[in-house]
Order: C-alpha cells, then structure tokens, then sequence
C-alpha cells in the first residue's frame, strides 16, 4: 500500500462513524442469524422428552415425576434440533447472547400441571 492510499484511508476514516463501540455502556444490534439460546414455553410444555432424546449434546434433561425441564447452557451447543423435534412447538431460539456467569450451573424450570389448574 503507497503513502498516498493509507493517508487517504486515514483521512476517510476521521468523518465515518467508528466501528467499535463503548461495550458496557453500548451493545451492539444482534446479527441476522444469530441463534443466540434456547427459551421454553413452560405451560406449553407436555414433558414428552423428545428435546432430551434429539439433543446431541445431553444439554436437555426432562423430569416427567417431578415436572421439571433442565438445561446446562454451556453444555448446548445450539443446533436447534431440540426445536425442530418439539411436537408442542414450546422450544423456540432467542437470538440474544447468554450473559456470563462466573460458575457453570443448569436452568430449571418448573412445568405446571395442567391436571391441577382445571
């Protein structure tokens, strides 16, 4: 590259608006695409263990006697597989990323029964 093209990159990049941003303060718009992490529906939710039985990476555990639905986030690897199987269509992908933890730790949730709401 010659002195003249870098000098007018330079000077083309002082009036353009600038590429990074202030983390903390600033976040980004999520990038078409993004996969991002897994959500559930949890009155949708029948406990039929097909997400557990489809997920390649064991992230997904389903507890049909104690009404409890489970997943290890750093274990999941976002496939979608899980929410392509769900026959409910309960599982859905929220393209936001998944804030940092300082300790690996798995999410519960809770299923009602709908036997006991009617």
């Amino acid at each position: 590259m010659s002195e003249f093209g870098l000098g007018r990159m330079t000077f083309g990049s002082i009036f353009k608006k600038p590429e990074t941003v202030l983390y903390p303060f600033e976040k980004k718009p999520a990038p078409a695409g993004l996969k991002g992490h897994i959500v559930i529906d949890v009155n949708q939710c029948i406990l039929c263990g097909i997400c557990q039985r489809t997920c390649p990476c064991d992230a997904i555990t389903v507890d049909k006697p104690n009404r409890s639905w489970e997943i290890n986030r750093f274990q999941c690897v976002q496939c979608g597989s899980c929410i392509r199987a769900c026959p409910k269509k309960c599982l859905s992908m929220d393209p936001a990323y998944t804030s940092p933890a300082p300790h690996m730790h798995t999410d519960s949730f809770s299923v009602p029964d709908p036997k006991k709401e009617a």
